[in-house]
């Protein structure tokens, strides 16, 4: 049996292994620059995200997330971004990605954002696959544009 419910701070260095986990599927493997140290003040001292989880109920084992937080857009006013929605591989195809997507939901829908949003690889068809069962609006028309710290420190 698999429960959902909300990150705490011990959980960080399970949502860290997620994380990279991801990073490696996403084949990105060395891009992980975040510690668990990170993820428990960003999270938890500094509020800047929240995340829920799915944990296997007989081993405690946390099998898959979803972590998100708020943005503001100029257009939209308050919106809710998620980040990552993960879930292992042996856990796939139950539900769960369905059950923590939802959960995000919920609460976009609590706070009365303008909208909810997130970003997918073009390449991830079970992905994209999974957001249509929604009829989400995927857009192709937006590149997503970054900076890395190591970009950011060439204009001081």
């Amino acid at each position: 049996m698999i429960e959902i419910r909300v990150a705490q701070r011990v959980d960080m260095k399970a949502v860290h292994g997620l994380i990279t986990e991801l990073a490696i599927y996403e084949k990105e493997p060395d891009a992980v620059t975040i510690s668990v140290q990170d993820l428990e003040r960003d999270g938890f001292d500094l509020n800047k995200f929240e995340c829920f989880l799915a944990e296997h109920v007989a081993t405690s084992e946390i099998v898959g997330m979803a972590l998100y937080y708020p943005r503001y857009s100029t257009w939209k006013g308050s919106t809710l971004h998620l980040e990552d929605l993960y879930i292992q591989p042996l856990f796939r195809g139950m539900g769960l990605g369905r059950k923590l997507f939802d959960e995000v939901v919920k609460i976009a829908v609590k706070d009365n954002v303008g909208r909810m949003e997130w970003t997918v690889l073009e390449w991830n068809k079970p992905a994209i696959e999974f957001y249509k069962t929604y009829n989400a609006t995927l857009d192709p028309e937006w590149y997503l544009g970054t900076f890395s710290n190591e970009q950011l420190q060439k204009f001081k």
